[in-house]
């Protein structure tokens, strides 16, 4: 197979990847829909999306009921109810840059995908990873390119010709501009640490999970227990540039009615909301690349160590599934989180957003920064 794949011209290799990319987003997206009403039933003891079912469905024992109970039918209805739903265009608006927002905010979201390894196999004693683009500035891309998405917010807003989305347009090219630098200062130690002096350098996100991987207690140590602050801050930054609660600004309901897509409806509205998913997946997916160990299972026990104990180190296709299994796991644990959080902790306010980004967390990564320069220039040369 993998003969046959590389026979491929170029440009269908990535008409390829690409159908994958939407093949696997759109659905995730739509499960962390779900999984959000779920969730928030759960923690307010409530029932969720329980009552839709398809009729012929019904009839079959047990699995009719279960799937029914689980709300998966509310997720193929707010699909079709979305795609086929009447969308009046208000006649107030730009129209180019009104249609062109939801484009702006998914594709971005979309790219991201090519430079984040998303599982690994192995080839004799090698790890490989399953990349779409193993490129070396695998981080830079990321983040170059995430950061593209608040376009879309800000097109929506200024397009809309309306006064509550133009400031939650506004809100989130200020939210951006404050967490995106303590995010950028908060992975720079984990760079630092994996780009040894007399190494080849990289920022590819899979040197990180490598530095994961080796023996020894430094070697095999996920950079959540050595590097916890960076982690933490990381974290937070992530929660603001993915716009999600408590730093939703730029649709705060309180006092915005929906902010940037107060105009918007069916279609156009659910792609701002599959673009948002898709960013916290990959969020999601690039800090379990940084700090959690990537796909390996456990601290000190790699993806080698694992599939060795389950005799499957020969097997490339099996080895493979089980590494995409343990990413896709802890993903959704931390999708969990978010939501968590989301009906858990109330909102900030908008004063309270940018003190925290400006006067706490930006001082802290700085502070941060330079203990870990210092510490890593003692530590390195004695391991």
């Amino acid at each position: 197979m993998i003969e046959f794949w590389s026979t491929l011209h170029p440009l269908v290799q990535g008409v390829v990847k690409g159908l994958a990319v939407i093949a696997v987003i759109f659905p995730l997206a739509g499960a962390c829909s779900l999984a959000e009403r779920k969730v928030s039933a759960w923690i307010q003891g409530r029932p969720g999306p329980n009552r839709a079912i398809v009729p012929w469905v019904a009839w079959i024992p047990f699995v009719g009921k279960f799937l029914q109970r689980l709300g998966v039918f509310h997720l193929l209805a707010d699909g079709l109810k979305f795609l086929f739903k009447e969308d009046p265009v208000p006649g107030h608006v730009n129209k180019f840059y009104f249609f062109l927002a939801p484009a702006v905010a998914l594709i971005p979201a979309l790219t991201t995908v090519v430079a984040v390894p998303f599982g690994a196999w192995l080839d004799g004693e090698t790890v490989q990873p399953l990349i779409l683009a193993n490129v070396d500035v695998g981080i830079l891309a990321v983040f170059a390119v995430s950061s593209l998405g608040i376009y879309s917010l800000i097109l929506a807003g200024w397009a809309s010709n309306s006064k509550y989305p133009f400031l939650g347009g506004v809100r989130a090219s200020a939210q951006l501009i404050s967490y995106e630098l303590s995010m950028t200062l908060s992975v720079l130690p984990v760079f630092l640490w994996i780009n040894a002096p007399g190494m080849d350098g990289s920022l590819g996100l899979t040197r990180v999970v490598e530095f994961q991987s080796q023996s020894g207690f430094w070697g095999g140590a996920w950079f959540l227990f050595t590097m916890p602050l960076c982690a933490i801050i990381f974290l937070i930054a992530l929660f603001a540039e993915t716009n999600r609660h408590p730093f939703d600004m730029p649709e705060s309901e309180s006092d915005l009615v929906g902010g940037f897509h107060t105009e918007y409806g069916a279609f156009k509205w659910s792609i701002f909301f599959v673009a948002e998913y898709a960013h916290m997946i990959i969020g999601s997916g690039v800090f379990i690349l940084l700090f959690l160990g990537g796909w390996n299972p456990l601290p000190w026990v790699t993806l080698a160590d694992l599939a060795n104990t389950l005799g499957i180190a020969g097997n490339p296709l099996l080895t493979g599934l089980v590494s995409i299994g343990i990413f896709l796991g802890k993903i959704v644990a931390l999708i969990f989180l978010f939501m968590w959080v989301r009906w858990t902790v109330p909102r900030f306010r908008y004063d309270q957003v940018m003190k925290l980004g400006w006067q706490k967390l930006l001082p802290l990564a700085i502070a941060n920064l330079l203990v870990y320069l210092v510490a890593i220039a003692l530590l390195q040369p004695k391991l």
